[in-house]
Parts: structure tokens; sequence; C-alpha cells
């Protein structure tokens, strides 16, 4: 157990504010009713909201830094593979039962999935840092950034001829429709946002979050690490831009781009935490973040099934219990757009409550 003296306040913080920013999300009052930085990018390009997913994939790379390197030391690293791999089954069984719970249909239930790419991810990079040093997990990170960019702007599509990145014939739709042809996300059909092929830049991603949890296990000096995370991170930012350029930031495919644009911008926030929490040491009112943070995978998960409850507890002929809490608490005396953030920061405080129990009680839920 790590002790509070020695616990890393940055990342917990940082954690419970991206997790509170995931659930805020998805889950606005009214979807038709949205301000602009709540919503994805149509397609080329990044909103805030765009940054909340990579972020906690980043985050993910930092604590297994921090859980495995000792355990790598100490341990056969034999032994540490099936451990990393009951807790991915774990976390797709989760997976399995929320999608089940929405909709009790194996024949159309969707494959691919925010927490199943976070299992799948965590799973592979784990792998890579029990097996490798830094420096082949810089490299491996780099590899497949230029793999990635070389499958989607080099090879052809089958069936539809150049490579091209549009929604439905760029390859990774091709391959997504390939092999889960049925099994898609339902807005879209032909093609998922959490693709498969989408899996390798997003393995990136965790390896930069891991570079940042090698340089905050180094023997620098705490400022010296939050100065160097802040020149990394703005480093990171500015040749996710550039790459962009000729190969756009895009948070659906998860260009190689966006993981050094969004990676750069973890790397600041997580420089600038550092800096606040852990160096000059002003915790004051942060306990929520933490709350969210040290339980931030059940806080998501509990999100999900909540979200899904509501929607299907009928409370009218025309209205499930969202949509009455929403139509009747929210929408009679405040404009739509406002309405519709109030119900999302409501619902964030109501995932709170078991949250900030379990806090108090000093229970932290590992899957």
């Amino acid at each position: 157990m790590v002790k509070a003296k020695d616990r890393l306040f940055s990342l917990d913080i940082m954690r419970g504010a991206t997790v509170a920013g995931m659930i805020l999300v998805n889950d606005p009052g009214s979807w038709s009713h949205i301000y602009a930085p709540l919503h994805h990018a149509e397609w080329h390009g990044c909103t805030p909201t765009d940054l909340v997913f990579p972020f906690f994939i980043f985050m993910i790379g930092v604590a297994i830094t921090f859980a495995l390197s000792t355990k790598k030391q100490t341990e056969n690293v034999g032994s540490l593979m099936p451990k990393i791999i009951k807790r991915t089954v774990i976390i797709l069984l989760i997976t399995l039962a929320m999608k089940l719970f929405s909709n009790f249909d194996f024949s159309t239930i969707r494959y691919p999935g925010v927490l199943t790419r976070i299992a799948i991810v965590y799973m592979i990079t784990s792998f890579i840092f029990i097996k490798t040093n830094w420096l082949t997990q810089f490299r491996i990170g780099l590899g497949l950034l230029v793999t990635y960019w070389f499958i989607m702007i080099v090879l052809p599509v089958p069936g539809f001829g150049p490579a091209n990145l549009d929604p439905e014939t760029n390859i990774g739709a091709w391959l997504d429709r390939l092999l889960m042809s049925g099994h898609l996300w339902s807005q879209t059909v032909t093609w998922d946002p959490e693709s498969l092929l989408g899996t390798v830049p997003a393995v990136a991603t965790c390896l930069s979050g891991v570079m940042a949890g090698h340089l905050l296990r180094s023997k620098l000096e705490m400022k010296d690490k939050a100065l160097w995370m802040f020149v990394i991170g703005a480093v990171s930012t500015v040749i996710g831009m550039a790459w962009g350029l000729g190969f756009p930031i895009n948070k659906a495919l998860w260009t190689s781009s966006y993981v050094f644009y969004t990676s750069g911008i973890a790397f600041t926030c997580l420089a600038f935490c550092y800096f606040v929490f852990d160096i000059l040491k002003l915790r004051k009112g942060t306990a929520p973040l933490l709350a969210f943070g040290m339980n931030a995978l059940a806080a998501y998960i509990l999100a999900g099934f909540i979200a899904t409850l509501f929607g299907k507890i009928q409370v009218t002929a025309d209205s499930s219990l969202q949509g009455w809490l929403y139509q009747n608490l929210f929408t009679p005396w405040l404009p739509p757009k406002v309405a519709s953030l109030f119900y999302a920061l409501f619902f964030v405080g109501l995932i709170f409550i078991p949250i900030w129990i379990l806090y108090k009680k000093k229970i932290y839920i590992k899957v």
C-alpha cells in the first residue's frame, strides 16, 4: 500500500478531474443542446472533449509505471503476466455486462468501446513494460505511430482504392466491417470510433504515460521533473500540430498526430498538477477530485450502469426517468443548453455520492 506522504497526489487529482469530465460529456440532458466544447469534433480537429479519453489512457500508462516497476524488479516476469491478463478479462467481462444490460442481444452487441479499448491497451502496454526498458518502450511507441501513419496514409483500401481518411472508407473502417460487421457503433453502423486498428496508436498514448511515469520516478529534483514535463509537453504538442498538417488530428481515427498533440497537453497538465499539488502541496478543496481519482474506473463503470438504468425506467408512456428528470427539474427554468449542462452536472453529483462514501471509508476498488 502506498503511504499518503509518498502518494502522487497530482496523478489522483488529474485522474479524478478526467473521469468526472468523462461522465459530464457522456451524460447531457439532451444531445440536441450541448455547448461546443462539450462536443467531439465532427471529424478532423480536437475539442476539449476529445482530450478526455486520451488523458485517461495516458494516466493508465503513468500508473503502470508506478504499479509494476518494483514488481518487475522483485517478482518473476512470468508471474506478473497472469495477473495482468486476469485484470484485463475482468474489465472485458464488466464491459460485456454493461452492454448486455443496455440491450440483451448477442447478435448486435457492440464489440469495440471505451472500456474494451482501455482493457486491451492496458494489457498490451503492461506486457511491453515488464519485458523492456524505457528506451525500448520509447522506440516501440514511436514505431507504432509511424507504422499506423503508413497503414492509414499509404496502403490502399480494399474495394475503395487509394488510402483515405474518410469515415466509411478508411482502412480502419474497412477492417472493422470485415471482422465485426453488425457489431459496430449503432449510430454509425459502418465504422466505429473505437476501431480495432485504432488500438495501435492508443497503445502509443499509454506508452507516453509510461514515459511520464519513468520521469516522475527518476532521481531528478522535483522542480526539474516538473520543468522537463512542461518542455516535453510543449514539444510533443508542437510535433502533433505539425504532423497534423499532413495526417490530421482526429480522435475517432486516433491519428498519430492526435497522439502527439493530446499526450503533449497531458504532459503539460500533469506538470502543472505536479507543481501545484506535489511540490507546493496546495491541496485545499481537492478532496472531491481525489475521491474520483482513487476510484476512477469504478466511477466510470457505475456511471455507465446508472445512465443505462435511467434510460430504461419508464416514468410515463413517452418518457424515461432520465427524460423526466431533465424535463421537470431543469428545462422549466433554464435555457436549453444550460438545462442540458445542469443535468450533466447533476448526474456527476449523483455518481459522486457513492464515490465519496468509498473515499471517506478508505475503500478503493481495484478491478
